[in-house]
């Protein structure tokens, strides 16, 4: 049985993360269409992913910035 590691732990954001997906590929050219895009070519798909990657990581880091830890140490 094949791995499914691509589900979302929270299906409410799957339509963030599509919108940020072609707003990335908008911003850096890359030319992505509705359902399939096999055509791209390996680089552009990673510029994608690691575009979104880097978001996702600098806005989990600015909400953990804000957040009050009640469980820290003294």
């Amino acid at each position: 049985m094949a791995n499914q590691s691509n589900n979302l732990v929270v299906p409410q954001a799957k339509e963030a993360l599509n919108r940020m997906k072609y707003e990335i590929a908008t911003e850096h050219g890359i030319p992505l269409s509705e359902g399939y895009n096999g055509n791209l070519m390996t680089r552009e798909a990673g510029t994608i992913g690691g575009n979104i990657t880097r978001r996702l990581v600098q806005m989990a880091e600015q909400s953990l910035s804000g957040a009050q830890f009640s469980n820290t140490r003294r």
